[in-house]
């Protein structure tokens, strides 16, 4: 063999160490190379890893956690999951592909369902909402990921205990003279001179991934405000055609379910203006009523008027036809509300609007009814008025009947009847306490708010219906106490 060909597997060899360094992927590789008589070894060594389909099998309880198909009334938080869960995928995938290099760190954000009913120091039953997780993904192999991933958003290991269990034999019953595993740390110059990626500095950066608020508005200010001017004449011309509407047509108002933009809401109001011209007669039975513009025609739990945004103008006409009967199937549905209420010691039955997909009317029926039916021949023995001023909201997907941190009772479609009376009775005191504490902070969030307005010279500043007001109170503290120059 000539010095050439030994000067090239040399360089492959050495190539071949600092990759499996790095990425730290492969089995335990041995080569021997005899060149001219001596021996060349490198001995390379990674930890146990995981199978795609082991690794899928193992985040079972985060992807139960975190899917957004359980955020249904929650876009944001969907949406935010969403994005996530495509970028730790890729990440898991590029672990596992051979001869790939090691992915950038990876900040990522979830919002984890809290999966089991929580109960506070009273014994009373938490909503099962959902808490935010940040987490920087850095490992070198899957499994390292997968329980860090576990970890970071406190979901149990213990079904990988045989996995991490083989990991520690393996470890201890190595033999003499093995290789282990020990990354290295090389000088900043190395990666200067080879232009490979410095795991260090990208950890770092990802830390600082996230803005803060006068960086942010520094960075975007010049931006928004180009934007607003540009939008000046539209947002005019919306308020516009939503008033002329709403006089014409004796509405009460006009709203939206979704944050679409200014063009297409006007292209919304358009529509309907050119229906009002064409068939003037359709229209009247729309006086006294709220208009949403959302996905689907129809009416909604609240008796608004729900006209879907890809439907053409025959099916708008078609539902002001049917209003009628979704009026009476509103009115039956205020009726079983008032026998639950009067069944149950006078708690008021209310529906809570949440972003996402309204719920329609004749969910909201079926929901009752069935409520109803389950519930008067059981005749429960609650005092008349026991539950006077405390309300409560009915769901379909839960188990157990909770008190939710603002005071109101959810309650389970399907509650078993004895369970609902001694939770309503041992927990009646505790919701009148926590309405109270209700009350006083929407107060003092009114107040806040106007603060905000005044001290900052705002011109307006809304919050979506997912905050709530002890995390819009504290908000709009830090806004006055670190003023940024930008605001």
């Amino acid at each position: 063999m000539g010095i050439k060909e030994i000067i090239l597997l040399s360089i492959y060899t050495f190539y071949l160490f600092i990759w499996f360094s790095f990425n730290n992927s492969e089995h335990v590789t041995l080569l021997n190379h005899r060149l001219g008589g001596r021996c060349v070894c490198a001995r390379m060594v990674q930890r146990r890893n995981l199978s795609g389909a082991d690794a899928i099998n193992a985040l079972r309880p985060f992807y139960f956690a975190v899917h957004p198909d359980f955020f249904g009334r929650h876009p944001r938080e969907r949406e935010v999951n969403d994005n996530s869960l495509k970028r730790l995928n890729g990440y898991l995938e590029n672990l596992q592909k051979p001869g790939a290099r090691s992915p950038k760190p990876a900040n990522l954000t979830f919002y984890v369902r809290d999966t089991k009913e929580k109960a506070d120091s009273s014994g009373s039953l938490l909503a099962s909402e959902f808490r935010s997780v940040t987490f920087t993904l850095q490992s070198k192999d899957v499994l390292s990921t997968v329980l860090d991933v576990l970890r970071s958003c406190s979901l149990s290991v213990e079904h990988m205990q045989d996995v991490l269990k083989d990991e520690t034999e393996k470890s201890s019953t190595q033999q003499p003279g093995t290789a282990f595993y020990r990354p290295i740390k090389w000088d900043k110059t190395y990666y200067t001179f080879t232009g490979f990626r410095d795991p260090e500095q990208e950890l770092e950066q990802a830390r600082r991934v996230e803005p803060t608020l006068s960086l942010w508005l520094r960075n975007n200010e010049s931006e928004a405000t180009k934007k607003q001017n540009a939008s000046l004449p539209r947002r005019e011309e919306l308020k516009r055609l939503k008033r002329e509407l709403i006089q014409k047509l004796g509405l009460l108002d006009i709203r939206w379910q979704r944050k679409w933009g200014v063009a297409h809401k006007c292209s919304q109001l358009q529509s309907l203006g050119r229906l009002s011209t064409q068939s003037p007669e359709a229209l009247h039975i729309l006086r006294g009523h709220v208009i949403v513009f959302t996905d689907q025609s129809g009416m909604n739990a609240s008796g608004h008027v729900m006209l879907g945004t890809m439907d053409v103008h025959h099916q708008w006409t078609k539902l002001f036809e049917r209003l009628p009967s979704y009026r009476s199937l509103f009115q039956q549905s205020d009726w079983l509300k008032e026998r639950i209420s009067h069944l149950l010691g006078g708690i008021q039955v209310i529906h809570i609007e949440r972003m996402g997909p309204a719920l329609p009317l004749e969910e909201l029926y079926s929901t009752l009814n069935t409520f109803h039916k389950r519930l008067f021949p059981q005749r429960l023995s609650l005092h008349p008025r026991s539950m006077q001023g405390l309300t409560m909201s009915l769901e379909n997907d839960r188990s157990t009947p909770c008190l939710h941190e603002m005071g109101h009772f959810i309650i389970p479609t399907m509650c078993d009847t004895l369970q609902l009376q001694n939770f309503l009775q041992s927990q009646a005191q505790e919701a009148r306490r926590r309405m109270r504490r209700k009350d006083k902070l929407e107060a003092e969030e009114e107040d806040i708010i106007s603060s905000c307005l005044q001290d900052l010279s705002l011109h307006s500043l809304s919050k979506e219906p997912s905050v709530l007001s002890s995390q819009m109170i504290p908000c709009c503290r830090r806004l006055m106490e670190e003023r940024s120059p930008q605001m």
